[in-house]
């Protein structure tokens, strides 16, 4: 079976022999480069499946390279996910309107590192299905396609169950309408924004049933958040 190669562009020589390492353990063919010019150069002739690219490089930022890549059509369809040490929602929304798929705030587990690329790649068609996810009660087994709170069945249709799976893979991120129609619905999907609201009204109900409704928070000005803080 070939390996899912992942380009690991990170400029800290520390940080890029250890975020190598633990790809190669969890499986992944790493190509380490430490910039840009590296990158293409590593890349040569095949591209990766996935890139993990450091927001601040020397030369070219990654979050401007993520922006050229995006408007190149040989690169444009490459999963990216951002490593960044900017935490406010701010900067956040900035770098996924970068064209990044996801991103990582540092410092960050190996665990985490992993659950991200897995989702990541699974949302491109690649990689494996993470395994159960469980957050606030909320139980997602991907495998069986089936959600529970508190050991009762959920009944959601697709769509629904797209969102939330999102959700509670990237818990306590903030994600605006935009990002969401990309992530859940597909790229190529061409539906109005407020679609996404009509949604999570509809998910809303449901969790109220199990008094989760608060998990799915509305963040003025940038979109939605899911998290099991529900306290104000």
């Amino acid at each position: 079976m070939t390996k899912i190669r992942i380009l690991v562009v990170e400029d800290e020589t520390a940080l890029r022999d250890m975020l190598q390492l633990v790809l190669e353990q969890a499986g992944f063919e790493v190509l380490p480069a430490e910039n840009v010019q590296a990158a293409l150069q590593a890349m040569g002739g095949q591209l990766p499946d996935l890139i993990l690219l450091d927001w601040m490089l020397p030369g070219l930022s990654g979050v401007e390279w993520a922006k050229r890549l995006r408007r190149d059509a040989t690169y444009s369809d490459l999963p990216i996910i951002l490593l960044t040490a900017r935490g406010e929602e701010e900067d956040t929304v900035a770098g996924l309107d970068s064209g990044a798929d996801d991103y990582i705030t540092k410092p960050f587990s190996p665990r985490e590192l992993i659950a991200r690329i897995n989702a990541v790649l699974r949302r491109f068609g690649k990689g494996e299905k993470p395994g159960l996810v469980q957050i606030g009660g909320i139980l997602l087994n991907p495998d069986e396609h089936k959600v529970e709170i508190d050991h009762q069945p959920l009944n959601l249709s697709p769509t629904e169950y797209r969102l939330l799976e999102f959700f509670l893979i990237h818990p306590d991120k903030v994600y605006s309408r935009n990002q969401l129609l990309d992530r859940v619905w597909g790229r190529e999907t061409y539906i109005e924004e407020r679609t996404v609201d009509v949604h999570i009204r509809r998910l809303r109900k449901i969790l109220a049933d199990y008094g989760r409704d608060a998990m799915i928070q509305t963040v003025r000005g940038f979109g939605y958040r899911f998290t099991a803080q529900t306290q104000a």
